[in-house]
C-alpha cells in the first residue's frame, strides 16, 4: 500500500523523470554545442553578408575537413583515457613524404606509402603506450618531437611541390558540389559513428575508459583495444595529410603544426571527457563545425588572424563551464 501513497509517486517521478527530461539529460552534451553552434551561425549570417553564401559554407567545408577526419577517431582515443598529441606531426611527416615519393616515383606507391608511414607511427605510439606500459601522453609528445624533426630531415625544412593531376584533384575537386575532403570527412564521421555505437570495439572503447579492470577481466584484451585506436588516429592522421598536401600542392614539414591542439578542442568541445569513458562522435563532428565558422567568420568580419585562436580558446572555456555548470544542475534535480 505504502507504494501507491502520493509521496511515493512523486519521489519515483523525481527518480525517473519523464521521457523527455531523460532524453535531454542523456544528450545534452550534443544538444549544448548544437545550441552555441547555432548561436553562432546566427551571428556570423547576420554580421557578415558572404558568410551564407554557398561558396563560402563548401570552403568552410574543406578547410575544417582535415580537423574532422582526425577528431572523429581521437574521440576514440580520449574516451579510453588516453591522448595522442603526435596527429599534427603525423601530418606534416605524411605531407612531406608524399611530395617527396611523387617526385620519385608513381602517384599510388607515393599515397600507400605515405599512409604506411603513417600507420606506423600510430602503431609505434599503441605499442608503446599499451605494452610498454608508458603514459600515451609522453609517448605520444615524443612522437610530436620527433616526427616534426624526420620531416624537417627528409624535406631540408624545403616545401616540395606537388604536381600529379590526380593527387591534386583529392585535395581540389569536387563531387556533386562539394570538394573530396568534405566527402572524406563525412565519411569517417559516419564510420566513426558505426564503430563507436554500434560494434563490440566501440563498447570496449568506452569500457577502457570508465573501468579498465572490470573490461580485462571479463576477458577482453584491453592493450589491443588502446593500441588500435591510436593506430587508427595515426591512419586518419595520414590521410588528413595527404589531402592537406594535395589541396595546397605542396608538401611541407610545417603541415599541421599545432593541429593536434584545433583537434583536441573540437573533441573536447563535442563533450568527450577527458577522464575518459565518455564520448561522442556526433559531438566531436559539431565542434569541429563550430571551430571552422568561428574562424571563418571572424575572417569575414575583417577581425586580425590572430584573434581567432584566442576566440576559439575563450569560446571552449565559456562553453565547458556552462555545460559543466548545466550538468550539475540537472545531476541533482535528477537524483
Amino acid at each position: 500500500m505504502g507504494d501507491s501513497t502520493p509521496d511515493a509517486n512523486i519521489d519515483s517521478r523525481r527518480t525517473h523523470g519523464s521521457p523527455l527530461f531523460e532524453f535531454f539529460t542523456s544528450h545534452f552534451n550534443i544538444i549544448s554545442i548544437m545550441g552555441v553552434f547555432l548561436l553562432l551561425f546566427t551571428f556570423f549570417s547576420v554580421q557578415a553578408d558572404a558568410f551564407l553564401s554557398v561558396e563560402n559554407l563548401v570552403n568552410v567545408g574543406r578547410q575544417i575537413a582535415p580537423t574532422i577526419i582526425v577528431a572523429t577517431m581521437m574521440t576514440l582515443v580520449i574516451t579510453t583515457g588516453q591522448i595522442d598529441l603526435s596527429v599534427g606531426s603525423i601530418i606534416g611527416l605524411t605531407a612531406s613524404a608524399l611530395a617527396i615519393f611523387l617526385e620519385n616515383g608513381s602517384a599510388i606507391f607515393g599515397i600507400a606509402a605515405a599512409i604506411t608511414i603513417a600507420i606506423t607511427a600510430g602503431l609505434v605510439n599503441g605499442v608503446l603506450s599499451a605494452y610498454g606500459k608508458l603514459p600515451a601522453f609522453i609517448v605520444t609528445l615524443a612522437g610530436l618531437i620527433a616526427l616534426r624533426g624526420i620531416a624537417l630531415l627528409i624535406t631540408q625544412g624545403y616545401s616540395t611541390q606537388i604536381t600529379v593531376p590526380w593527387v591534386l584533384w583529392l585535395g581540389q575537386g569536387k563531387f556533386l558540389g562539394l570538394f573530396i575532403p568534405t566527402w572524406i570527412a563525412l565519411f569517417s564521421v559516419a564510420l566513426g559513428w558505426y564503430l563507436f555505437t554500434q560494434t563490440k570495439f566501440g563498447r570496449y572503447v568506452v569500457a577502457s575508459g570508465s573501468n579498465a579492470e572490470a573490461l580485462r577481466r571479463s576477458g577482453v584484451n584491453v592493450k589491443r583495444i588502446l593500441s588500435a585506436t591510436l593506430v587508427l588516429t595515426g591512419l586518419f592522421a595520414g590521410i588528413a595529410g595527404v589531402l592537406i598536401a594535395a589541396r595546397l600542392a605542396t608538401g611541407s614539414s610545417n603541415s599541421g603544426t599545432l593541429f593536434e591542439l584545433e583537434v583536441i578542442t573540437a573533441v573536447v568541445l563535442g563533450g568527450t571527457s577527458l577522464l575518459g569513458g565518455k564520448g561522442s562522435v556526433l559531438g566531436t563532428f559539431i565542434g569541429a563545425l563550430t571551430l571552422g565558422i568561428i574562424a571563418n567568420g571572424l575572417v569575414l568580419l575583417k577581425v586580425d588572424v590572430f584573434w581567432v585562436p584566442i576566440t576559439q580558446g575563450v569560446i571552449l572555456i565559456i562553453a565547458m563551464l556552462l555545460n559543466q555548470s548545466a550538468v550539475d544542475r540537472f545531476q541533482k534535480r535528477k537524483a
